[in-house]
């Protein structure tokens, strides 16, 4: 499984919907409870805790592998016992509830896609502002990205209660579906060869927005039909991903309130 150290993920000790302990996360878990990640200790054959990641996975959960230290400096009890986990603040949507969402309005379906943004403020006012424009929902990475934390719900002012999110283990095979089902794929990179405004955003679309450094991964770029650039005047290149996110947005938005 996937191993984390102490640096590799901010702080979350004190957040809300931190569960820690043996015995409470596999009641969380035996209850339904959304979980988003669970943190195991490097290195322990424990069979208690190789059954907490079996049921974490079957659950549609994150399990990775975290050194003890790491643990520590999460635990807010400090009797952790080897385990955390996150607790999501809702379910996770499936791809296809985001299109049925869009049927259900008579709309050609907004998307938007995520590729590894890891700061949870990013994603929180990223899915805030998709609730707004009245897209039909976001779509997440399973690996390398934020999840629906206490800290994104928050950062979202509420939206998460109201915009379906879906996690996905492969980015780029969800793109290819969703263009076999006729939804086109719009990629924010800084060279894209086609202007922001002069895209057609009113049909089906899927807006891809990449991680805050280094941008789309290779393979969700390639999977993308059209890479749109946003016009940047001032000295300064380039745009925090949730602030992209909002200018495709709203100019989805105004091209399609044009057509009527």
């Amino acid at each position: 499984m996937p191993k984390e150290t102490i640096n590799s993920a901010p702080r979350e000790a004190g957040a809300d919907g931190l569960i820690e302990g043996r015995n409470a996360v596999m009641e969380a878990l035996r209850a339904g409870t959304p979980i988003d990640k669970v943190y195991l200790a490097k290195g322990e054959t424990d069979k208690t805790l190789g059954h907490i990641a079996s049921t974490a996975r079957a659950a549609g959960a994150v399990v990775v592998e975290a050194d003890r230290r790491k643990l520590d400096y999460m635990s807010a009890t400090h009797a952790h016992q080897g385990v955390i986990a996150l607790a999501a603040v809702r379910e996770y949507a499936t791809v296809e509830d985001l299109l049925a969402a869009a049927r259900d309005k008579g709309e050609p379906p907004l998307l938007v896609v995520c590729d590894e943004i890891s700061d949870p403020h990013n994603l929180g006012a990223i899915i805030r502002t998709a609730e707004c424009a009245g897209a039909h929902g976001v779509v997440i990475p399973k690996r390398r990205s934020a999840g629906l934390t206490s800290i994104v719900g928050k950062t979202s002012a509420g939206a998460v209660s109201f915009l379906p999110v879906a996690r996905v283990a492969n980015l780029s095979a969800t793109l290819k579906s969703l263009q076999k089902q006729g939804v086109w794929v719009f990629g924010a990179a800084a060279d894209g060869a086609v202007p922001l405004y002069e895209a057609d955003l009113k049909g089906p679309a899927a807006i891809v927005i990449g991680s805050e450094g280094d941008g789309m991964s290779r393979l969700v770029r390639e999977s993308c039909d059209v890479l749109v650039s946003i016009p940047l005047r001032g000295r300064i290149q380039s745009l925090n991903a949730s602030n992209a996110a909002a200018v495709l947005l709203y100019e989805a938005v105004r091209q399609r309130l044009a057509q009527f």
